[in-house]
Formats: C-alpha cells, sequence, structure tokens
C-alpha cells in the first residue's frame, strides 16, 4: 500500500481508504461489516471514513476497531444529528460532533467535514455565503483550540459551489464525491484544481459511481429504458469493449483509472466485505493506467461530457421502476 500525505495536513494516508457508508450491523450484518474492517487495516488501509447520517456506521467502527484507534485515522462529519438539525445552532454541532467520539470510541476527531455545504435546500450552513460565514465556522475554529479536532473539511457532491467554498480557504482537506470518476469527471476540472491552489487534501469518492461502473448492463442498455441518454448507452457499451480488450474488470479500471490522478491524494471505496476490499486493494496495486489506456478512456468520456439532465447520480440501471426525475413505475 502506497501512503500520501493529505494536503497540508500531517496526515500520511493509504493511496485507498475505507467509506463507511455500507458497514452496518443493521439486518444482522454487524460481522461482515466488522471483517471487511479488519482486512482493511490488515492490508494498509489507514483512513475511514463516516458520518452520522450512514446509518450505524460509527457504532459499528468504533465497536469492530475502535481498541485499534491509533492504527488508523477517522474523518466523520456535522450534520444529520440531532433531529431536527439547525445548521445554525452551535449546540447542535457540539451534540452531533460528542456522540461521534462516543460511538467511534475516541476523545478527538482526526478530520471533522461539513457534510453537504454546497446544496442548498438541504441545510443552510453560512450565513454570508459569499464570504462563508457563520456559527459553524467559529465551532470548527473553537474544536481545533479545544482539541477536540485535528483538521477540518468539505465534503460536498456539487461542483461549482464547492468550488467557490474552496477558495475561501478556510478548510484542510475537501471529499468530491460523484463527479470524480471515470465518466462523471466535473470535479477533475473545477473542484480539484482548486483544492490543489489552496494547499487542501483532496479525496475522491464514489469512484464507481454507485453501481454505475461496479458491473456491466449490456443488457438493460439493449432494452432502451426511456429516461436513458442513447449517446449514454453507445458510451458504456464501448466502455465494457475497452475493458474487453484490456482484460480488466470494470471495476478494477474505474477504480485505477481514479487512482492514476496524481491530485487524488486517497479514493473512498465502499466495501461490504473483506472480499471486497481484497479486490480493491488488489487493483490499487496494480498501479496507475497506462498513457495509452488512459487516452482510450479521454475518448470515451467525449461521448458524453456531462450527465444528461434526466440520469440520477445512483444508478437506476439496476432500478427497473426508475422512469425519470420524479417517475416511478
Amino acid at each position: 500500500m502506497e501512503y500520501n500525505k493529505l494536503g497540508g495536513t500531517e496526515m500520511e494516508v493509504s493511496r485507498l481508504s475505507f467509506g463507511g457508508l455500507f458497514v452496518s450491523r443493521v439486518g444482522g450484518e454487524y460481522e461482515q461489516g466488522r471483517g471487511a474492517l479488519i482486512r482493511g487495516l490488515e492490508l494498509g488501509v489507514n483512513y475511514f471514513d463516516t458520518a452520522p447520517s450512514y446509518a450505524d456506521s460509527e457504532t459499528v467502527i468504533g465497536k469492530a476497531i475502535g481498541d485499534l484507534r491509533d492504527k488508523y485515522y477517522i474523518s466523520t462529519k456535522l450534520g444529520g444529528r440531532p433531529t431536527p438539525f439547525d445548521p445554525r445552532n452551535p449546540d447542535h454541532f457540539r451534540t452531533s460532533l460528542e456522540t461521534s467520539m462516543k460511538l467511534l470510541g475516541r476523545d478527538h476527531i482526526d478530520l471533522l467535514m461539513i457534510h453537504e455545504p454546497d446544496r442548498p435546500g438541504q441545510y443552510d450552513w453560512f450565513e454570508d455565503w459569499d464570504k462563508i460565514t457563520g456559527p459553524v465556522c467559529e465551532f470548527l475554529e473553537d474544536c481545533r483550540e479545544e482539541g477536540l479536532v485535528d483538521y477540518t473539511g468539505l465534503g460536498g457532491t456539487t461542483v461549482y459551489s464547492m468550488k467557490h467554498l474552496i477558495e475561501n480557504g478556510s478548510f484542510d482537506v475537501v471529499l468530491t464525491a460523484f463527479n470524480s470518476s471515470l465518466l462523471w469527471r466535473e470535479a477533475f476540472e473545477h473542484v480539484i484544481p482548486a483544492a490543489k491552489r489552496r494547499g487542501m487534501g483532496v479525496i475522491s469518492g464514489s469512484p464507481l459511481q454507485q453501481g454505475w461502473l461496479s458491473r456491466r448492463y449490456e443488457r438493460v442498455i439493449r432494452n432502451h429504458p426511456r429516461w436513458l441518454s442513447p449517446d449514454r448507452g453507445k458510451q458504456l457499451l464501448s466502455l465494457y469493449r475497452l475493458a474487453d480488450e484490456a482484460e480488466m474488470p470494470l471495476p478494477e479500471l474505474a477504480l485505477r483509472f481514479v487512482m492514476s490522478n496524481p491530485d487524488v491524494d486517497t479514493v473512498l471505496t465502499g466495501a461490504r466485505s473483506r472480499e471486497e476490499v481484497e479486490k480493491n486493494v488488489a487493483s490499487v496495486e496494480r498501479g496507475p493506467l497506462s498513457r495509452d489506456l488512459l487516452e482510450e478512456l479521454d475518448e470515451i468520456h467525449r461521448m458524453v461530457p456531462l450527465r444528461p439532465c434526466e440520469e440520477p447520480m445512483g444508478c437506476a440501471l439496476a432500478n427497473p421502476d426508475y422512469l425519470g426525475p420524479g417517475q416511478l413505475r
């Protein structure tokens, strides 16, 4: 496993990191989640990301590997706790952080992020959007001074709003998700360059785009779902052919594509089992993709450079009831 310095922090993080969204004890899956977490540590993964809104992920991580806390870095987020959550209430911030530390079995958090600071309608974190001021900024600074938090960050899914937040210069790390993958690349053009100019650490999430790139959907595509852009369908089939020519599983191709970007410090993967962790680590150990293969992927990306309007972030190809925005069977 290779390690990178996470921006201007003192954190040396593994090139592959662990997204905690899918580890859970709900439905009797605790042992499976624990096995995935332990196997990640055994293989050199040392950065784990979670959040209050990731079901009982914090509880599982704390119970499974809390005693090993000196061996890894942990990131969690503000938002979603308590319910209803007020993004202008310092008492809610304090409750959220203290609950996270208790569940995770830690007396401090290595990296505390604002969760979705960029999505109007979900939360409204800042009193002044242009200057990025408000109680949450004061709270994060207080947490640093109290030794409760080492570093602060932004975890979001938009592009241009995130770029604006990054350029404010108040945060150490950015986590970008759903727009920094093989076919969805806007963050590579806007978010990540802005973060690097500020000396921020860069974490890329969802390299498999919530299932779009985790497996192949030839049969579904050839049935022409009415919401699916014809160009996107052709693009995906071209990608599958390239994966065959490269003799590489699609998930490995997608993961190694993101790992090939030197500006990405670590890539989060949502492994659910020991086997998935082992496959992801093996993919990373094969190194960056060749220049020729990257150029072929660039050509395929240009077939559909921006997400079509009817296409969701999540993989609707696996959901036969999805008929387009706001439409279910």
